[in-house]
């Protein structure tokens, strides 16, 4: 009985910490997903007013084929599920660069510049602690590019961890 005593103290600051936070203006952290790829994001998100943020996404993304960055900006609504949940939706464009490996007895696509549109679309939970996990999907178009750049629709799925400030 003497162990639960611990815990139960720690579980009771614990409660009163979460209470006594209140979710920020802020968020930094990492946006990590795969779309052709396994990459990660550093992101940023700022509140504009209660329902509407901005996002700005700076990431790489690393296969066999290509290595890539590319900056995304987003503009965001934010709507209450329930208690601490939320969703939200938003539009943006981006742009970035790519280079691809030399592929033997083969053609390799050229490399360079390009620029695109996106939209997003996910769920988040806002802790009582500055803590902000979250999931979403962000269809991007390609609309401008290098030579062997395509203008296909690539779909990008992420899990997003931020530290809330």
């Amino acid at each position: 009985m003497k162990i639960l005593n611990p815990f139960f103290l720690l579980a009771c600051l614990f409660t009163v910490t979460i209470s006594a936070q209140e979710i920020s203006d802020n968020a930094l952290g990492l946006r990590l997903g795969d779309s052709d790829g396994f990459g990660a994001e550093i992101s940023y998100q700022r509140l504009l007013s209660r329902y509407h943020r901005l996002e700005l996404n700076l990431g790489w993304r690393d296969s066999r084929e290509y290595n890539a960055f590319k900056v995304t900006g987003l503009y965001e609504w934010v709507r209450h599920i329930d208690g601490n949940f939320n969703w939200f939706y938003g539009a943006g464009a981006g742009f970035g660069s790519a280079s691809f490996e030399p592929i033997p007895d083969d053609v390799t696509p050229d490399g360079g510049f390009f620029v695109l549109v996106a939209g997003n679309v996910g769920v988040e939970y806002n802790f009582d602690i500055p803590l902000l996990l979250s999931f979403d999907l962000r269809p991007e178009l390609g609309i401008l590019g290098y030579n062997d750049f395509s203008d296909n629709f690539d779909f990008d799925i992420a899990l997003g961890i931020r530290y809330q400030f």
